[in-house]
């Protein structure tokens, strides 16, 4: 048995103390890892210290929820559990944690559990192959994503379900599944289609692949109702912003009858720029990052295509690169909608303020990047993203919405009174003054938010940041100390656009 957690790597970090696995030893040893963010963390932290008398080592919403988990094994009062008492203090964790998570467990001696939450926002996948290590016996891994399972040879993989876990009991039969509650939905995170997925894997049945060729194509029928087929007739190249856009921006040129070009070159030696520790860092390494071949933009006009356009940092380096190297004419576009809102499951991405598209209308974004024009994704329709993504199902699949909250303000799952309020104090320094908020899971009490046990990023960012601008009234610095990954005053910013 083992249990394992991805972590993004982070320069400056001056914890480690909220690594995943977590790791309780009562009752009977029981170590977690958890993808995904819970809302209602002050309630849990609350009710863990003056009921459950549990102790809490990190500022982590991961070790509330193992611990949710570890007082329900542990008040059913056994000296050793088997399969049902496992599921049944699950129950615990479904009728007290409100959020996104998908989690893996390994209880000491006895086996590995998998569960989801209800409304299947976070991904998880389950597959087997005959053992390696045990003749006739059979082998079994969980993980976010299928490429992982596939990799190493393990096939006849499945989705875990909204509101379903599989317990695996060492040297057992076949694994248990078991519906612990309810599905409340089945709406998987879009951004994971969008961006962060790989596009070799499968989600609930949905190809990252397919989705993001369907964004491409979908795509190109937006640009053509903006800029006209004059508009169109007068693009002489799309050009990819590596990778994650790739295959979307190939899809779009070949709709647009349009060369698509690889001018802009990724240094495979330079990495994700968001979790270097300050602004002027990061533009400095977009620069070191991507280079163009000044020949493919020299007084040429230009499609570039990203995936997503969030503060607008990147995008705005991209577009003085392409002006530099002589582009007459810059349409920057969008595979995704506008990101109006904050993402709250676990890929935390920016205060509303930061968001390039917040309060700014289309022609103010493109003024911004310095674009002529800037085109994104409708979210609705047939030409939406959400059809983009449906309609690149494998087969049949469940799924028929998405959790989509960063484009629209509208979350899967209900969110306390003040959260998002919450969540600004804590990235402008005010961590020690908790907002009063209304918890809205059974209960009772003050719900708000700690960390997330997703990558998460800090004080406000972008451009603006740096010049120490005031939010809520407190001067942003240019720079904080890294403290944790899962730590909301961490510089990690998992989506610097």
């Amino acid at each position: 048995m083992g249990l394992g957690h991805l972590r993004y790597p982070t320069m400056g970090t001056t914890s480690a103390s909220e690594a995943q696995p977590f790791y309780v030893n009562a009752p009977f040893g029981i170590s977690m890892a958890v993808n995904g963010n819970l809302v209602n963390t002050e309630y849990l932290r609350k009710f863990l210290d003056e009921e459950a008398h549990r102790h809490v080592n990190s500022d982590s919403d991961s070790e509330l929820l193992l611990n949710i988990f570890a007082h329900g094994l542990q008040k059913l009062g056994k000296t050793r559990a088997n399969s049902d008492d496992i599921f049944t203090a699950l129950g615990d964790v479904y009728s007290m944690c409100q959020g996104a998570f998908a989690c893996t467990a390994m209880i000491a001696g006895f086996g590995i559990l998998c569960f989801r939450d209800a409304n299947g926002i976070r991904p998880l996948c389950l597959g087997s192959r005959p053992s390696a290590t045990l003749p006739g016996a059979t082998d079994y891994f969980m993980a976010s994503e299928s490429v992982a399972l596939k990799q190493l040879g393990f096939g006849n993989i499945v989705d875990i379900l909204p509101g379903q876990a599989v317990f695996f009991e060492k040297g057992g039969a076949a694994p248990k599944f078991r519906q612990i509650i309810e599905r409340k939905t089945y709406t998987p995170d879009c951004f994971e289609y969008v961006y962060f997925a790989r596009p070799d894997s499968c989600i609930d049945g949905i190809s990252v692949y397919r989705s993001r060729q369907n964004m491409g194509e979908k795509l190109a029928k937006k640009i053509r109702d903006v800029l006209g087929e004059k508009g169109v007739a007068e693009i002489d190249a799309v050009i990819p912003v590596p990778e994650t856009s790739n295959i979307a921006a190939a899809a779009l040129a070949s709709k647009l009858g349009k060369p698509y070009v690889t001018a802009l070159i990724k240094n495979q030696y330079v990495h994700r720029t968001f979790i270097l520790p300050n602004q002027s860092a990061r533009q400095k390494s977009v620069r070191r990052k991507l280079s163009p071949i000044e020949s493919e933009f020299r007084g040429k006009n230009l499609i570039i295509v990203d995936d997503s356009l969030v503060r607008g940092t990147t995008s705005r380096q991209i577009v003085q690169m392409a002006r530099e190297a002589g582009a007459l004419r810059v349409v920057f576009v969008s595979c995704s909608p506008e990101c109006t809102h904050p993402h709250i499951y676990g890929i935390d991405l920016a205060d509303p303020v930061d968001l390039v598209a917040h309060g700014r209308t289309r022609q103010e974004i493109a003024e911004y990047i310095g674009a002529d024009e800037v085109i994104f994704e409708d979210l609705d329709g047939k030409n939406g993203l959400k059809a983009a993504c449906i309609e690149a199902a494998e087969g049949t699949t469940e799924v028929q919405d998405f959790e989509v909250g960063v484009f629209c303000g509208k979350y899967v799952t209900g969110v306390p009174e003040g959260y998002f309020e919450h969540l600004s104090d804590i990235r402008s320094g005010k961590r020690g003054q908790k907002a009063t908020l209304t918890n809205i899971t059974a209960g009772g009490g003050d719900g708000s938010v700690v960390s997330s046990s997703g990558p998460t990023n800090g004080p406000p960012g972008g451009d603006e940041a740096s010049a120490g601008r005031n939010v809520n009234g407190v001067k942003v610095p240019e720079h904080r100390e890294d403290i944790s990954l899962y730590n909301f005053a961490s510089e990690m910013r998992p989506h610097e656009k």
